[in-house]
């Protein structure tokens, strides 16, 4: 039986990185059906059996799953997203809480030292349509713009580790958000005080308010 071809490292280590760059960018979210191995192998400029082989690198490494008959589909952002999220199943939900605590709320309190106008033009853009979710009782809307308030916060961080570590938590995250009852937002008022205290970089606040708000969402 002849050998199958193998793709160079090298070549294998291009596609992987130019893969990774459209999950890092946002191009390819969670759940999203990534293009044809033809078209990926115009795209980043390589044969099909590189990015074969740079896909099926990626599936074992839990950030893409290959459904045969289907395609290939986004499971995770990143290898260390994916990490995560494959733990979150093994520990209790009380442990989960404890860890999201520690990084919601040392971020926030980093957001406020850090951030910059980018990133309040981020946190301005969902909270307006996490407003704009619950005016239009849109449930799968409202979990979007809350969850890209959390994760925007944490980006609004600096820190790029701790980002690629709280993506893991994303469908923790999602699970764990309710549509508010006839419409009514009862944590409108937390999102917009840490709003306000990163904006206004106050740290101290930005920390209590972010522990705040989490206590609330879980009661």
């Amino acid at each position: 039986m002849p050998l199958q071809s193998v793709a160079p490292a090298s070549l294998v280590e291009q596609a992987i990185a130019g893969l990774r760059g459209m999950l890092e960018s946002g191009e390819w979210p969670v759940g999203h059906k990534i293009p044809p191995e033809p078209t990926l192998a115009e795209q980043l400029g390589v044969s099909r059996n590189t990015v074969r082989e740079a896909v099926r690198a990626l599936a074992h490494a839990g950030v893409l799953v290959v459904r045969r008959g289907d395609g290939t589909y986004v499971a995770a952002p990143s290898e260390v997203a994916a990490l995560v999220e494959r733990q979150l199943g093994l520990v209790e939900q009380r442990h989960v809480f404890e860890v999201r605590m520690a990084f919601e709320v040392r971020a926030a309190g980093l957001a406020a030292a850090r951030r910059t106008p980018a990133d309040l033009d981020r946190l301005t853009a969902s909270l307006r349509r996490r407003a704009e979710a619950v005016a239009a009782a849109d449930e799968a809307g409202f979990v979007d713009a809350d969850a890209e308030f959390h994760s925007s916060v944490v980006a609004a961080a600096g820190n790029p580790l701790m980002s690629q570590l709280y993506d893991g938590f994303q469908t923790e995250l999602r699970s764990a958000l309710s549509f508010p009852d006839a419409g009514h937002d009862h944590l409108t008022e937390d999102h917009h005080a840490l709003f306000d205290a990163i904006r206004a970089q106050d740290v101290e606040r930005a920390v209590a308010t972010a522990e705040l708000l989490l206590h609330h969402a879980a009661s």
